[in-house]
């Protein structure tokens, strides 16, 4: 471990801090520079569109009221009977994919780590026409390979060539050892080798989006019997992070969750002060929140939707409501995060900290100065590997 530093302490995994980033240069082709870029435009266009953190309302113990709308009342602590709703109804699911049809294969190269056959397929969820890529290194025995999901962020859609295999390069250990899904998510394209894909909708952020990664998995253990979909992996950024632990959730062949900066917790005073935007017609430019806004919160200030119903639209997008159910989980954030802020993954730490839950089950890494992107994260992409790898080791 750097000296700089800070260790675990002795029977609580959660606190850790990231060394201060080092500067290294990269070559023009760099896997690496590509992918920095990426995500710093990605940044970029997301704080230029105004996401930063204020606190506008700083606790959900006094009553708030905002356009008629009782937040203290909306936001209170979910019910045990509201949770158990919500695991009935996931209960009642069966998110397998039909119709499937291979739309293309490639041939592509994993960063200089070996070849792997590409195929872009379509099928159908719950009546709903998805497209995703499905990745299958060569050379794989059978039942060998894990699945790996790249659960993307944004609400933008997914390049599998643009982004998904330059991240394959920043984990040189793991490329060739896993089937990769890379799901795209209901009204959102899926772009490779200068073709798009376009998704039906409507959209379902962190909910529906569970649904359709998973119907993946079930494709891509019938595109290749490599896949083994009784270990499954997951790597999400931002709200793929959330959709990573809500997937962890819901299905116990998860068995590592590898989340950078997401969303846990729908019910605390960020979720509060996102929804006081909302009301007082001044929303921030989030991924997922014009959905919640126009489908949800809007509907319930004009009485068009119940306490009950939007109140089950929150539970079942907080993971942290869920984490006796999720097997295994590391965390990533960054302190100066603008878009997520960083009290969402101190929200699944002290969860996991009550519910006692040791270093066997449960990491996390905060980072001071760290920001919606994982190259402010030093030393976050080797830690994830590491922790993802200890999956081939059967622990």
């Amino acid at each position: 471990m750097n000296p700089a530093e800070t260790k675990p302490r002795p029977g609580n995994p959660t606190e850790a801090v990231a060394v201060k980033p080092s500067l290294k240069r990269s070559q023009p082709n760099d896997p690496m520079l590509l992918l920095r870029r990426y995500f710093l435009l990605a940044l970029l266009l997301m704080v230029s569109t105004g996401c930063e953190l204020s606190s506008s309302v700083d606790s959900v113990d006094q009553e708030q009221v905002v356009g008629g709308v009782n937040l203290t009342e909306l936001f209170a602590e979910p019910q045990p009977s509201e949770i158990q709703a919500v695991l009935a109804d996931w209960s009642s699911r069966n998110p397998v994919a039909q119709n499937v049809v291979v739309e293309r294969q490639a041939q592509v190269n994993l960063s200089g780590q070996g070849t792997a056959q590409l195929y872009i397929v379509s099928h159908d969820v719950d009546g709903v026409k998805h497209f995703g890529g499905v990745v299958v290194p060569d050379g794989l025995a059978p039942g060998s390979a894990p699945v790996m999901v790249y659960a993307h962020g944004g609400d933008a859609g997914v390049s599998v060539d643009g982004e998904f295999l330059l991240l394959v390069g920043l984990f040189p250990d793991l490329a060739t050892k896993f089937v990769f899904v890379i799901p795209s998510f209901r009204d959102e394209p899926l772009a490779f080798g200068g073709q798009s894909w376009q998704l039906e909708g409507p959209a379902s952020p962190w909910d529906r989006d569970v649904d359709d990664a998973l119907a993946l998995v079930d494709v891509a253990a019938g595109l290749t019997p490599a896949a083994d979909p009784s270990r499954i992996a997951v790597l999400g950024m931002s709200r793929g992070a959330g959709v990573g632990m809500l997937m962890a959730a819901r299905e116990p062949a998860v068995k590592r969750v590898l989340a950078f900066f997401g969303p846990t917790d729908f019910f605390g005073p960020f979720a509060q002060e996102v929804a006081t935007e909302i009301l007082e017609g001044n929303p921030r430019q989030l991924p997922g929140l014009d959905y919640l806004s126009e489908q949800w919160v809007l509907p319930y200030q004009a009485g068009t939707v119940s306490l009950e119903q939007i109140r089950a639209e929150l539970v079942r997008r907080s993971a942290v409501l869920f984490l006796d159910r999720i097997a295994s989980l590391q965390i990533h954030h960054g302190t100066a995060d603008a878009i997520v802020p960083v009290s969402q993954a101190q929200h699944m730490i002290d969860a996991m900290a009550a519910a006692g839950r040791g270093a066997d089950t449960f990491s996390s890494f905060l980072y001071p100065g760290g920001q919606h992107n994982p190259f402010t994260l030093e030393g976050s992409l080797q830690r994830g590997s590491a922790y993802i790898a200890s999956m081939l080791q059967g622990s």
